[in-house]
């Protein structure tokens, strides 16, 4: 399948923007936006398709923007970035994988490591609906 030129350039201008956006961003103390790489290739060596990224249709840039909740702000609904790193009863959560948790959870996300569907269920009760 060949691009065309026009097609290329204006991809390469997406990604230049993408780019500019993300290191202005990165400069909000209170913000951590993250690329989020969405597609699916073959696995070279099953030739099985694996895909990746959040999902799809998902946005470029993901993230989460840190507020105080105020006075004025009461009965309104914010979402809630959440974050769910799943384990067998043995696995082991790598120093990456906790760091990451620890991040979303100090940025007031929730995150956590889920063993089980009540794991998870319980992550999520702990958040105020």
């Amino acid at each position: 399948m060949c691009i065309s030129p026009a097609k290329a350039s204006m991809a390469n201008a997406e990604t230049t923007l993408q780019q500019q956006i993300r290191l202005a961003l990165g400069t909000n103390p209170e913000a951590r936006i993250f690329r989020n790489q969405v597609g699916s290739l073959p696995d070279p060596r099953t030739g099985r398709l694996v895909t990746f990224g959040l999902a799809k249709g998902s946005a470029d840039l993901i993230g989460w923007r840190t507020i105080t909740v105020t006075q004025a702000m009461v009965g309104t609904r914010l979402a809630v970035f959440t974050s769910i790193e799943v384990k067998t009863p043995t696995g082991r959560v790598s120093p990456t994988q906790q760091a990451w948790l620890s991040l979303v959870q100090a940025a007031g996300g929730l995150a956590g490591i889920a063993r089980s569907v009540t794991d998870a269920q319980a992550l999520l009760s702990n958040l105020p609906t």
